[in-house]
């Protein structure tokens, strides 16, 4: 097996999409898969801020974040630890998304950008928030009865 071949293989064909941007916030990597679940190409995607996928009342608070990361070489999520935040397609449709990062160090021990693994989780999101609106409203429509009321 073929290492350089089998590292080519998952960057590129990765279901989840793989996004790397610089320390400026400009994309400079997206797969197949970021193609797939955003809509942009590769081709239109590259060379642009990552505010194509962030929804507009997020950016401010999203570059203050990215900017910080950047001038301490540190970030508040762990390794491994998976970010859930709301995102836009191409098309303008929202879509929730969760995320894992990994800083990328240069050689002065700061950081030349973040790679990100990206996945749509938008159905199980609005699964999860049905689920939640029908058990407050089974709640809120009279008494719970307990399987102990009446109980023989």
């Amino acid at each position: 097996m073929n290492l350089e071949n089998l590292g080519h293989a998952l960057v590129r064909g990765l279901p989840d999409g793989l996004i790397v941007s610089d320390a400026k916030g400009i994309i400079r990597f997206w797969n197949a898969g970021a193609e797939r679940i955003f809509g942009f190409t590769v081709a239109e995607a590259m060379g642009q801020p990552l505010d194509i996928i962030i929804p507009r009342r997020l950016q401010a608070r999203h570059q203050v974040g990215y900017d910080a990361t950047m001038r301490t070489g540190t970030t508040k999520y762990g390794a491994g630890e998976l970010l859930a935040v709301p995102a836009i397609c191409k098309d303008g449709r929202p879509i929730s998304i969760q995320f894992s990062i990994l800083p990328l160090p240069d050689d002065r021990g700061g950081l030349d950008g973040i790679a990100a693994i990206v996945r749509d989780v938008t159905a199980e999101f609005e699964e999860r928030k049905a689920l939640r609106r029908a058990l407050k409203d089974a709640l809120n429509t009279g008494p719970v009865v307990s399987v102990l009321d009446g109980a023989a």
